[in-house]
């Protein structure tokens, strides 16, 4: 049985002391059987690693490079997350997706080499709403997630997915759990035609995940957890979203 996986993504949110404040109430707070971690801005790393040393969650990046060092400025490598106990890396949210353009290859490359450093990428997938209402859905999600099938080959297995439909991030939209096992079902699907291992593979739900809403989505079927955002920034919404996965 696959285990669930509930991450926060802080986003460009935070301070020294709000995250202090952040990670104290969330060790306090439980019980849950889930896995947990938060992604931090680069800035916070090391003291969200110095704070989680020991403790029930891990913790993770919100990016890293596709190259593995030389004349990138301002980029963040993989082998320097790993350097300092990184667990997770987020890779193609569709704020990077939209904002850096970054495309589907590019996407790829840094699950590919996130993975080479022992990394676990988070590789986010998800339509624009005229992409949902023109019926391009299915047709989105499967073109972003070939190219990493195509890119990882059988090392696939070992990422994490997360389906975030853009329309319900940040909006307090939320899919309907009918829509996102839809498409959750449709990538393990895809997933199962490219490694025998699909079946265990965790695949979250992401977008205006909120306390009220998180037991009924995570109770479907091929939803696996959660990538929470706003929420994931209040200790006590956290805590109930964690709870909720189990």
């Amino acid at each position: 049985m696959r285990r669930k996986l509930v991450v926060g993504n802080w986003k460009m949110n935070g301070s020294r002391l709000l995250n202090a404040e952040l990670l104290a109430g969330l060790d306090g707070a439980g019980p849950w059987v889930s896995d947990v971690a938060v992604c931090a801005p680069y800035p916070y790393l090391a003291d969200v690693a110095l704070s989680l040393q020991g403790k029930r969650i891990a913790w993770g990046a919100q990016d890293c490079s596709s190259r593995e060092a030389g004349a990138y400025t301002g980029d963040v490598s993989a082998a320097m997350l790993a350097e300092f106990g990184c667990k997770y890396v987020i890779v193609g949210h569709s704020e990077r997706r939209a904002y850096h353009a970054e495309s589907d290859q590019l996407v790829a490359d840094k699950a590919k080499i996130a993975l080479a450093h022992n990394l676990t990428p988070i590789v986010c997938v998800g339509e624009t709403l005229a992409e949902r209402e023109a019926n391009q859905t299915d047709v989105v999600v499967k073109r972003q997630m070939s190219a990493v099938i195509h890119t990882l080959g059988h090392c696939i297995s070992q990422v994490v997915v997360a389906y975030e439909p853009v329309w319900a991030i940040g909006t307090g939209k939320t899919a309907t759990p009918e829509q996102a096992q839809a498409v959750h079902a449709l990538l393990r699907t895809q997933l199962h035609a490219a490694t025998p291992k699909s079946a265990e593979m965790q695949l979250l739900y992401g977008g205006s995940v909120k306390p009220d809403n998180a037991a009924t989505l995570f109770s479907q079927p091929d939803i696996d957890g959660g990538l929470i955002g706003g929420a994931s920034l209040k200790v006590a919404d956290f805590a109930a979203i964690c709870r909720a996965a189990g």
